[in-house]
């Protein structure tokens, strides 16, 4: 199962509940990318650009995409059309977690670890976001609306979307 949608979504925190409870592995592209470079993915961008880390999400993405664990993607994921295809084609579920620019950026506000809205505003966030939705909605086979819920209706959700949940 992979899981994308913009920064601030929840990816990470349902993709650790989904592992869990589905008893698989949980892996997160960025922490990979991390892992493997051996650096933060602030200290990638500042070094590399956003163009290097790119050509490393793919590649991470190819890498991953046959594991049997739950993957959350990082929120540009979709920006690539090597990528959404990748997606599309792949039989394992995309599942775009839905989340409304306010709520987004609520939790976003004071977050000073994602080089791509380190020191924007409100508006400048939202533009960054606006160009994705549609390749979210495209690349989804299930679209996860989580404003309003809690983590375990989110997790409840996709199980019974998958017809797992017990």
């Amino acid at each position: 199962m992979i899981l994308i949608g913009f920064m601030g979504a929840g990816k990470t925190t349902i993709g650790n509940r989904l592992a869990t409870k589905m008893k698989i592995p949980y892996l997160d592209i960025d922490n990979e990318i991390a892992y493997t470079e051996k650096m933060s993915i602030t200290d990638l961008f500042k070094m590399y650009g956003e163009q290097k880390f790119r050509q490393l999400e793919q590649k991470k993405l190819l890498e991953l995409i046959e594991t049997n664990a739950v993957i959350a993607t990082g929120g540009g994921i979709v920006l690539d059309p090597i990528n959404r295809v990748k997606l599309i084609e792949h039989p394992a579920p995309v599942i775009y977690l839905e989340t409304s620019p306010e709520i987004f950026l609520a939790r976003l506000r004071n977050d000073i670890s994602r080089p791509l809205i380190k020191g924007k505003t409100d508006t400048e966030i939202k533009s960054v976001f606006t160009p994705r939705k549609a390749h979210y909605e495209a690349c989804a086979d299930f679209i996860v609306k989580t404003d309003d819920k809690t983590q375990e209706e989110i997790v409840k959700e996709i199980l019974t979307l998958l017809k797992i949940w017990d």
